[in-house]
């Protein structure tokens, strides 16, 4: 990590083949296209090495890289995503499942289709179910409502719910 933190190209090569499958996975489920899960994760290892000396433990760099990863793909999500604004009578006639299905699908069928979602959808259900973000907090990081968040996050998990079905009755 010292040698990294220094612009040691060697190290900073190893950081980054370590952690860029991992941290690429993140962008393209949030951007849902290639080129700018490329864009994304290029410029996160950039602020990463370039940021390197504010990190004080060397094993809390995957984490912290995550951070950079999630904040970035939201940054790009600001520029350029238009958010429609959901009345809130439409979040009370939601009905919360009893159960998250999506935990008994294996992750790669998952994956795929997360990437299919309209954006809005897509950006809200990664922040709320996989990074573990609140309604809130999510509203405030993208600059909507926080019953937009929670109608976004409806409607992926209806949409996702339906694709992975159809998608299980054709393949089994």
């Amino acid at each position: 990590m010292r040698k990294a933190c220094k612009g040691d190209a060697d190290a900073q090569a190893w950081l980054y083949q370590q952690y860029s499958k991992s941290m690429f996975n993140i962008c393209t489920r949030m951007t849902g296209n290639r080129a700018d899960a490329e864009d994304i994760l290029q410029e996160s290892f950039i602020i990463a090495f370039r940021n390197l000396h504010q990190l004080k433990e060397a094993v809390q760099f995957g984490g912290w890289l995550k951070r950079i990863v999630v904040n970035e793909c939201i940054r790009h999500s600001k520029k350029n995503q238009y958010w429609n604004e959901w009345d809130d009578d439409r979040n009370d006639q939601m009905v919360s499942e009893e159960t998250e299905w999506w935990k008994t699908v294996d992750f790669t069928i998952i994956h795929r289709e997360i990437k299919g979602l309209p954006d809005g959808c897509r950006q809200v259900f990664n922040l709320f179910v996989i990074e573990d973000y609140s309604h809130k907090d999510i509203a405030g990081q993208l600059g909507i409502s926080e019953s937009t968040s929670k109608s976004q996050y409806h409607r992926a998990r209806q949409l996702l719910k339906e694709r992975i079905t159809k998608q299980l009755q054709i393949h089994g």
